[in-house]
């Protein structure tokens, strides 16, 4: 599949997805999310076209910007040194149990924020999440997204092979309470 060929369906089949929210439920078997799956290397071009398509009604959360704002806030060389005591353990660091900020804790709280003005919650660059032992699973579960007023929109660079789901090309899917928009 390229970005030419696709792109007009997948933004119609997403737009059908967000006007009708009782059949997203029904077919996400109970839950908020849309999944948008794309290759890998094209996400830039599923990016751009989105937000040409959203700007105004979308904000636009990405990851891989949330992760580098994790980081600044303890410092490079605090965070070198967390990390390589949890290496093993990802998730201890990135998603943690306590009230600390974390980076999960700043990717819901970006999610609420966007669903509070009234905009779609769009995650972009979701591949910056590899390593961290946050799963796309974990947020799109969590009850702030389950409750949201607008669903969840998963930018999701994968592919799809034997109604098998490989994030990143690689990586096997676990199976989501979503929509899939392929």
């Amino acid at each position: 599949m390229s970005f030419l060929t696709d792109n007009k369906q997948k933004f119609e089949d997403l737009a059908f997805q967000l006007d009708n929210r009782d059949a997203l439920r029904r077919q996400a078997n109970g839950g908020n999310s849309i999944l948008f799956i794309y290759a890998p290397d094209e996400e830039n071009e599923y990016i751009a076209r989105a937000k040409e398509l959203y700007a105004d009604k979308a904000v636009f959360i990405d990851i891989s910007k949330l992760l580098v704002a994790f980081v600044d806030q303890d410092g490079w060389e605090d965070f070198r040194a967390y990390y390589q005591d949890y290496k093993d353990t990802p998730s201890v660091m990135f998603n943690t149990k306590s009230e600390e900020p974390d980076l999960f804790k700043l990717i819901i709280e970006a999610i609420v924020k966007a669903s509070a003005e009234g905009k779609i919650p769009i995650l972009i660059r979701t591949g910056a999440l590899y390593g961290t032992g946050i799963e796309n699973v974990n947020i799109m579960e969590h009850a702030s997204v389950m409750n949201l007023s607008q669903p969840l929109v998963f930018f999701y660079p994968s592919r799809l092979e034997d109604d098998n789901l490989y994030f990143l090309n690689f990586k096997l899917a676990s199976k989501y309470r979503c929509t899939l928009i392929k």
